[in-house]
């Protein structure tokens, strides 16, 4: 696969300079260009073919708009042939301006304040993401369709495990998006369980992949605030461990998009 172009929108010198340490060691991406700047983003992905975009939310110290939502508005009116795929890095949190990025067409959200932040991460999930063909065109009629149905279903798995903090540099979350994506569509195989699938899928043993989406599991019940686990995860939990097991976790997510979609 093709080395993946990213533009940077960031104001933090700091940031900058940790994104750019990150880089170097890796083969897979490189920075077409880094700017605090969200007009001079916008100019670039015009000029160049953009595969990620890092976005800071909050450009306070930047030039231009200063402001990551114009960004978003401007970057849905450029009548581009593929869109890249977009991460905001900020220090909000609310539902409210989640829900609002994740319709504007942002993949993944990562929370600065968050334990487990880190450039790495961003990183990886860019490179992650880039397998998923969920680009359109910005001008194409909104008309339903098979792709849409799936791209709808990924936006849903992705907005529900990172409410409540299923991180994705976690190799266990790879697998419970799978777990539940097979559930709601089961298209491969009827007749496959789901641990089967997944065995299927990346070859690994039985107690790998169980224990990887345990941990992650564990993972977001240790980092994530109790009213948020409260909120987004309303199934009963055992009281002797405190966690869903990944059983319980996959098919209450999968009942739980099946009736949001």
């Amino acid at each position: 696969m093709e080395t993946m172009k990213l533009l940077l929108i960031e104001d933090d010198s700091k940031e900058c300079d940790s994104f750019k340490k990150a880089s170097k060691k890796r083969k897979d991406i490189e920075f077409v260009k880094i700017t605090n700047s969200d007009i001079e983003g916008l100019d670039i992905i015009k000029k160049d073919s953009i595969d990620g975009v890092i976005l800071d939310l909050e450009l306070n110290k930047g030039t231009g708009n200063g402001n990551g939502f114009i960004f978003l508005e401007e970057l849905k009116k450029l009548n581009l042939k593929d869109f890249p795929k977009v991460v905001v890095t900020t220090n909000v949190l609310s539902d409210s301006v989640y829900e609002y990025l994740h319709e504007n067409g942002v993949d993944l959200i990562f929370y600065k304040k968050q334990s487990n932040y880190s450039h790495e991460n961003v990183l990886n999930t860019l490179v992650l993401l880039r397998g998923y063909n969920t680009n359109k065109k910005s001008n194409e009629l909104d008309i339903p369709n098979e792709d849409d149905k799936v791209n709808k279903i990924y936006d849903q798995i992705n907005k529900e495990l990172d409410l409540i903090g299923v991180s994705s540099h976690l190799k266990g979350r790879k697998y419970l998006f799978d777990a539940i994506y097979f559930i709601l569509e089961k298209q491969d195989d009827e007749n496959s369980t789901v641990i089967q699938y997944l065995i299927k899928k990346y070859k690994k043993s039985s107690s790998t992949i169980s224990r990887a989406m345990q941990n992650a599991i564990l993972h977001a019940w240790r980092i994530s605030s109790i009213d948020d686990l409260s909120k987004y995860y309303t199934a009963k939990v055992n009281f002797e461990t405190g966690v869903p097991t990944p059983t319980e976790f996959i098919y209450y997510y999968a009942d739980k998009i099946k009736k949001e979609i």
